[in-house]
């Protein structure tokens, strides 16, 4: 699911607009507003809401995949990484880690996230 984004740009502002979406979109991230694995608008959906040129959505998104930020996935979209939201790496090989064995045991995704989500709830 795309999400759409509480980013602003300030056309008075003297910092680059696509310098403004980059740091909305990292900071939205690194405080958790935008979840790892949330999909980001299209380049082109973005700079419409924003007004902007789809060149300079492109060169935010582009900074933030060399950052190691965001993701792209070919067709499938642009999505922000575990370590934008500043997952630490245990979890994310923990997570790995379970997805493997869910799926070697043949578990369909929706069951091995409710054995999550039951564990959570019980604290354990």
């Amino acid at each position: 699911m795309t999400t759409s984004l509480p980013v602003t740009v300030d056309t008075s502002s003297p910092v680059a607009p696509y310098e403004q979406v980059r740091a909305g979109i990292a900071e939205l991230a690194a405080t958790g507003r935008l979840a790892a694995g949330t999909r980001l608008p299209t380049v082109r959906r973005l700079a419409e809401d924003l007004g902007l040129a789809a060149n300079t959505v492109a060169r935010a998104y582009r900074e933030l995949e060399q950052a190691g930020l965001v993701e792209t996935r070919g067709r499938h979209g642009t999505f922000v990484t575990a370590q934008a939201g500043g997952v630490p790496d245990e979890a994310r090989r923990a997570a790995a880690d379970y997805a493997a064995l869910t799926r070697r045991l043949g578990l369909p995704p929706d069951q091995a996230l409710a054995l999550v989500a039951a564990a959570l709830d019980t604290g354990g």
